[in-house]
């Protein structure tokens, strides 16, 4: 069975690289009523993160720390939602999304039934934040060795 994070690392359609090195990536996902969304993908196909060596794992999840740091500081949300399910896609990515109380689903998971429309100004709004977002992210992702 193919893929799906092996597909996208080879060819990146839904969302743009922001960051990588030679383990994994960081992509800003296009998912429109979330504006921040972003997954860290491990770039070999590895299933669990125990898995990983020790150290792997230490790296794997310093850059997810990183990328919640920076969109903590430029997006402002209400809460920040880490998740690594794998069920669909057993490969090693853990998905960083900014959650605001005037979110679609919120408080409910980004997957439950809808709870609101969005308001499209405030979605263009943080849209708008995602050049600082990515320049947040780069800059602290440096000095991750």
């Amino acid at each position: 069975m193919a893929c799906d994070l092996c597909n996208l690392l080879e060819a990146p359609a839904e969302g743009v690289i922001i960051w990588g090195d030679e383990l994994l990536v960081v992509i800003n996902v296009d998912e429109p009523e979330y504006p921040g969304y972003t997954r860290v993908v491990w770039r070999e196909h590895v299933r669990e993160m125990t898995d990983l060596t020790a150290a792997q794992r230490q790296h794997v999840m310093a850059v997810v720390w990183a990328v919640e740091d920076a969109q903590r500081a430029v997006m402002a949300p209400h809460k920040i939602n880490l998740a690594s399910f794998g069920n669909m896609t057993p490969h090693v990515h853990w998905h960083v999304i900014p959650r605001y109380t005037d979110d679609a689903h919120f408080p409910q998971p980004t997957w439950a039934p809808v709870q609101r429309a969005a308001d499209p100004a405030v979605l263009a709004a943080r849209r708008a934040l995602l050049p600082a977002l990515h320049e947040a992210m780069i800059e602290r992702l440096q000095g991750i060795a």
